[in-house]
Order: C-alpha cells, then sequence, then structure tokens
C-alpha cells in the first residue's frame, strides 16, 4: 500500500506538505492540494481511519426520491444507516447529478473526504461516474447495476428474473396468454435485466412474444399514457410493469381507455411500496425487502473494505397478490400498432440475441 512519502517522492515535495494536502491544510495552494489528492489516489493510498471501526462511507443518490416515507429510497438509506450506526460507523448521503460528477473526479472526491467506501443507487449507465467505476480503487457498492472485472466495486439488488417469473407464472395460471410488459427508463441495467427477464419467461411458459408489447417507459405513472392504448389495442389482457408507480399509471390510462382493473385487464407492480396496497383495486406486486437492500448494501461494502471481492449479490423477491389480478378475458387485436419504445427499436441487442439464444435450443 502507498505512503505519504510516496506521495511525497513522486511529486516532489516534503510528506508534511502531502499531509497538509490529504487533510485540508489551509496553507497551501487548491492547485498543490489537487495534485495530492490525484496522486494519492493514482497511487493507492489510503488515509489511515478510513477501514475499520469508526469509518465513514457515503450513499451518493441520484434521480431517486429518499426524503419521503413512501419513497423508493427512505427504506434503503434508512436500513444501510442503521446497520452502519450499529458498527458506530458514519454515514453521509449526498444527492448527485450529471453536473456534480463532472465536476468531481469519483475517486478524489473518496479521498478528499476520508470515505472508507460509497454505495451508489439510482445511477444510469450513461452517469459519467459509470466509466470511472471500471478502474477505482474505493470499495463501493451499486444498487441495481453492475460493473464486470472491477474486484472494488459489487452490486446489490432484488433477483428480477425470479420475480417477473413469479408475475408471468401467476398470468398463466389465470389463462393470460397476451401479456404485456411496461419496462422502466432505457439506459438502465436494472430495466435491461427486467426485459430479458420478461422475454425469457414468456419463452419458457411457451407464450407468443410481440416486441409491441415489450416497451420501456420510465420509471413514473406517467408512462403508462404513451404506451397502454398500444397495449389494449394488440389485445393485451395484462400487463406487468416495471415499478409500482408505473402501476399506478396504468390504472388510469386503462380507466380513461374505458376498461377496468381487473375484469379487463390484470396488472402487476414491481417493489410493493406502502402505497401499493391502498390503490383500488389492491396492487398485485414484486415485493423487494428495500431495508434488506440498504442493510445488505452496508454488509458488503464492509466486507469489501476488508479486501474480499464479491459481485453480484441478489435478494430474493415476493409475489404478492392482491386484487389487481383476475382470470383472463380475452379479447381481440382491434388494430395493429408500433411502439417506437418497444425492446426492438430501443434495445435491439438485447432482443437480437434473445433471439439467437432461443433459436439455438429450438
Amino acid at each position: 500500500m502507498a505512503t505519504i512519502k510516496d506521495i511525497a517522492d513522486r511529486l516532489g515535495i516534503s510528506v508534511s506538505t502531502v499531509s497538509k494536502g490529504l487533510n485540508g491544510g489551509h496553507d497551501i495552494s487548491d492547485e498543490l492540494r489537487r495534485k495530492v489528492l490525484d496522486t494519492a489516489v493514482e497511487l493507492g493510498y489510503h488515509k489511515k481511519g478510513t477501514e475499520g471501526p469508526h469509518s465513514r462511507f457515503v450513499l451518493f443518490i441520484e434521480n431517486m426520491d429518499y426524503e419521503s416515507a413512501s419513497s423508493f429510497g427512505h427504506p434503503i438509506v434508512l436500513g444501510f444507516e442503521k446497520a452502519a450506526y450499529a458498527d458506530d460507523n458514519g454515514v453521509d448521503i449526498i444527492a448527485v447529478s450529471e453536473d456534480f460528477q463532472k465536476a468531481h473526479e469519483y475517486d478524489t472526491f473518496l479521498m478528499e473526504h476520508g470515505y472508507a467506501g460509497a454505495y451508489i443507487l439510482g445511477f444510469s449507465l450513461e452517469d459519467p461516474w459509470m466509466k470511472t467505476l471500471e478502474t477505482t480503487r474505493f470499495p463501493t457498492v451499486l444498487l441495481d447495476n453492475y460493473i464486470p472485472a472491477n474486484p472494488y466495486v459489487g452490486s446489490i439488488g432484488t433477483d428480477s428474473e425470479e420475480g417477473i417469473d413469479m408475475a408471468v407464472s401467476h398470468l398463466v395460471a389465470q389463462g393470460h396468454e397476451k401479456i404485456a410488459f411496461l419496462d422502466g427508463s432505457k439506459g438502465s441495467y436494472v430495466s435491461d435485466i427486467r426485459m430479458l427477464a420478461y422475454l425469457r419467461a414468456m419463452y419458457s411458459h411457451h407464450l407468443p412474444i410481440n416486441p409491441d408489447l415489450a416497451v420501456y417507459g420510465y420509471f413514473v405513472k406517467e408512462a403508462a399514457s404513451y404506451h397502454v392504448p398500444t397495449f389494449l389495442s394488440l389485445g393485451a389482457t395484462a400487463i406487468i410493469c416495471g415499478n409500482d408507480d408505473i402501476a399506478e399509471g396504468v390504472y388510469e390510462s386503462v380507466k380513461n381507455a374505458g376498461f377496468s382493473v381487473p375484469e379487463d385487464v390484470s396488472v402487476i407492480g414491481f417493489d410493493d411500496l406502502p402505497p401499493a396496497s391502498k390503490l383500488t383495486p389492491p396492487l398485485t406486486t414484486i415485493h423487494q425487502d428495500l431495508p434488506e437492500l440498504g442493510k445488505s448494501g452496508y454488509y458488503i461494502l464492509k466486507v469489501m473494505t476488508e479486501h474480499i471481492a464479491l459481485s453480484k449479490n441478489l435478494l430474493r423477491p415476493k409475489l404478492v397478490v392482491r386484487d389487481s389480478t383476475a382470470i383472463a378475458r380475452p379479447r381481440l387485436a382491434m388494430q395493429q400498432y408500433r411502439d417506437k419504445d418497444s425492446v426492438a427499436n430501443i434495445n435491439p441487442a438485447l432482443y437480437n440475441s434473445f433471439l439467437q439464444d432461443t433459436s439455438a435450443v429450438r
């Protein structure tokens, strides 16, 4: 492991100057301080006290509500904080944006603030820091994201493949065949995982796969209004959603089209947030244990600070059956619409790979 002297030798400055740069000394220029921090990162230096008891960890959160009790992020943050505080470790929560990431080098930011590691929530595949995470040497855990081949970066999530298969199996048992999937945002790792899980589940149940019934939206309820009319025109009798917010939007769009849930269209969500049970009718949904995602994220991060490399870590989902699903009432397709956000258009690589894989096993 690199030492302060190694940094001093690299920069040709004194050990005391390096110490000032690492610890926020005021009698050193910002330019030299930045050089010290960048060199420390490059050499793999870690401040004493950033590992073991009384460490400090940081949660970086983007595009995710975590302050309201009914939000997706709140129980995750709470689970992480409780686990960290039980070990007498500190936690900072920082809401970040793309501009923030562009303005701050990831490794340098963690070094500068003395963080032992980071838990990252809500990032997309296109975020600036995602590229940096391919080579970072700081212990990092990603929620619903994955970086291959870096032993310093692990991931935590819920087994989407198992959860989506539970949902499809439940609908098949009720006689549904035309099952649509309204996914979350394009450019999201978890959206791609769930899309592939849907395609595989439909195939395993010998159901017809129409790419115009498999579309990307956004993780907000407003996404439903753009796609539900197409689903209905194609005769879909059930809609699986990328999260519970989308499902709430599906309720509204189905009603606006003159149909009802679940008599005409069955709906299944994903997450099981508190409002899901209060919808009319109460929402059948795939339950994620959100506090455990926070707690497990902390434990994974803690283990990684002890130089144990972990990769993908998945919690098991549970299908919570309520009143938004019912026996299928088949309808004929009224008109053949093409959806510009179908998997075949948005993610042709994933769709074509699925077609090739399934044709190979026939």
